[in-house]
């Protein structure tokens, strides 16, 4: 039991050691430590407050990010739109000169058509005209063959021509 409970000498020899302990550690590292105490919750604090406007910094950037994706995304639709537009009245351009081309062509085979038939109609007439001159020679040679039928036709055609 002895060993339970302390001596007197050995108890007011502890006491005077741990009060020798903590006046030097009072004196010598009590501010210190408080010091690095007082630093390292001054450092926390401080991490803390950088941490807060860093992710208050980085909402301002994600939001300011959104707003120039959504002008991006309103940029990219504008150009889009222009270009169909732009592909459309080329489009309605390629069109329309197309149209305008092939009634030219359709005019100018017309004219070319018309062209040929009259000159097919001229030849056709002169052809005819050929013909029938051939075919009243052949007729006035048959006719004419004799003399007397010859002066007849000769007096009649100047009695018709005195008439006139």
């Amino acid at each position: 039991m002895e060993l339970l409970i302390p001596h007197t000498g050995t108890l007011i020899w502890m006491l005077i050691s741990f009060s020798i302990v903590l006046y030097i550690l009072k004196k010598f590292a009590w501010k210190p430590i408080t010091s690095a105490l007082k630093a390292r919750e001054n450092s926390i604090d401080e991490a803390l407050r950088s941490a807060e406007m860093a992710r208050e910094e980085m909402q301002k950037l994600q939001a300011n990010n959104e707003l120039i994706l959504a002008e991006a995304r309103s940029a990219r639709d504008k150009i889009l739109k222009e270009a169909r537009d732009l592909k459309d009245d080329i489009i309605n351009e390629a069109k329309q000169k197309a149209v305008g081309e092939a009634e030219k062509m359709i005019n100018s085979a017309r004219e070319a058509i018309k062209n040929e038939k009259s000159a097919a109609i001229k030849e056709i007439k002169e052809q005819v005209a050929i013909l029938s001159i051939t075919i009243a020679e052949k007729i006035l040679q048959e006719k004419l063959e004799e003399d007397d039928k010859q002066r007849e036709i000769i007096d009649r055609f100047l009695r018709d021509i005195k008439m006139n």
